[in-house]
């Protein structure tokens, strides 16, 4: 539903949300954040701003839900105000946005009050916005999962259950990190086509995975699937989310089970949970199905989702390498992926996940699967732009790479557009890969 915290024409006192290509003040994302010594604390994203949902309590701007909502958001983590659903994000959405409007009636008193309530973003520390019970990978990109499937099985790139089932695996939640955190280059077991044994060492394929993550609000009960058309009730919010991929060990440890120890070692998240409420002018149908493909068993088939279950994101993937570090060079843009190339809607991975009763709580995580189109300069991993690591690719300063090396930055940034309204953004989700654990 669009309301008044959508309107284009609105702007904020505070300046720099005004044409901020991340946070305006139609965005209003929810996250934690520390100063100094002192303890995390709740906020929300306002230009170059945090609003302090503390200090708003302390300075009482709040009052009926919207206080309900901040209070329930009071600690260091989110879970309390996701658990509470949309009607209270939604409160403090509005809340905060009259609070911030440029041409509202708050302008006087909240102005003097600015000292407190907010602080300058550069001067925090962004952390984990909720406590993570669990972690949930898809694999809902269908361009990512055939060519990867052409590279390891081009005799049968895509498995017979794909097309009817959100194909997906429990990782760990104890390694995801916020973005900014060095990333150290995993050990493991692999083993190359050409060696008669295994090894074990430093990964030698080490790839990213441009991904949607998904921040589950409302929980469901054990025992009790979530239908469908009651899905989205349960999405609190979205970030950018890089499932780091030892490639090498994958290949090795896959078979028969699974991923484990090429992706548990890592996971980082952009620190902003951008809500469904910010996202709901950018929500457009899922793309059609090709001709032949089978239509969703009914537990996964909602008409209102398939006309509105899809976002408009468009991402980009950088890479800056040392080499371009030290020349003060711009990180060199290796793809455009959008997320309208995602096979499954959000709504149909929470209905499967829990169509068998599996229960999933407040803070739970997402990811999306890889995203990538069909077109040159849409894929999101370095497995597909490289075809396995075949064929390297060219970067803008004559350098190459077929996977990353020591001292390689990889940078996620995602916006949405839309006619008539204001563009948001993510934040970035960004990460340097340093040398092994040894």
């Amino acid at each position: 539903m669009l309301d008044a915290t959508h309107e284009p024409g609105r702007t904020s006192w505070v300046e720099s949300a005004n044409g901020h290509s991340e946070f305006p003040i139609q965005n209003l994302p929810l996250g934690v954040f520390s100063r100094g010594g002192e303890a995390p604390c709740c906020g929300i994203a306002i230009g170059d701003m945090i609003f302090d949902l503390r200090a708003g309590l302390e300075t009482g701007v709040f009052s009926g839900a919207a206080r309900d909502a901040a209070e329930a958001a009071a600690g260091a983590v989110l879970n309390p105000l996701l658990a509470l659903g949309a009607a209270a994000r939604n409160a403090l959405r509005q809340r905060v946005s009259d609070l911030l409007d440029g041409q509202g009636r708050e302008r006087a008193k909240l102005v003097p009050l600015a000292p407190r309530l907010l602080h300058p973003a550069a001067e925090c520390t962004l952390h984990l916005p909720a406590a993570i019970g669990d972690y949930t990978d898809f694999f809902a990109g269908i361009h990512h999962a055939a060519t990867a499937g052409r590279i390891n099985r081009p005799e049968n790139p895509l498995l017979p259950n794909y097309k009817y089932v959100p194909v997906a695996y429990h990782s760990r939640a104890s390694s995801v990190r916020p973005s900014g955190e060095p990333v150290p280059r995993p050990l493991g077991q692999r083993k190359l086509p050409d060696e008669a044994a295994p090894s074990y060492g430093p990964c030698r394929n080490l790839d990213y995975e441009l991904e949607l993550g998904v921040w589950i609000g409302p929980g469901n009960d054990l025992g009790t699937p979530i239908p469908i058309a009651e899905a989205s009730d349960h999405v609190a919010g979205f970030c950018l989310l890089n499932d780091w991929s030892a490639r090498d060990i994958q290949s090795w440890e896959s078979q028969p089970l699974g991923p484990f120890l090429a992706k548990s070692f890592r996971t980082f998240v952009s620190p902003w949970i951008v809500t469904p409420e910010a996202l709901a002018p950018f929500r457009i149908p899922q793309p059609p199905r090709p001709a032949g493909d089978p239509v969703p068993l009914p537990h996964l088939h909602d008409a209102a989702d398939q006309a509105a279950g899809a976002l408009d994101i468009a991402f980009e993937v950088s890479l800056l390498t040392p080499a371009m570090r030290k020349s003060g060079a711009a990180p060199f843009v290796l793809s455009y992926p959008t997320a309208d190339m995602l096979y499954w809607t959000v709504a149909q991975m929470v209905a499967h996940h829990t169509s068998n009763g599996c229960n999933l709580r407040p803070g739970d995580l997402f990811g999306s699967g890889t995203i990538s189109g069909t077109e040159p300069g849409s894929a999101g991993c370095l497995l597909e732009m490289t075809t396995g690591g075949r064929n390297p690719v060219a970067l803008s300063n004559g350098e190459t790479r077929r996977y990353l090396e020591d001292g390689d930055e990889v940078i996620f940034v995602g916006h949405c557009h839309g006619a008539g309204h204001v563009p948001i953004g993510f934040g970035e989700c960004r990460g340097q890969v340093g040398r092994d654990h040894r």
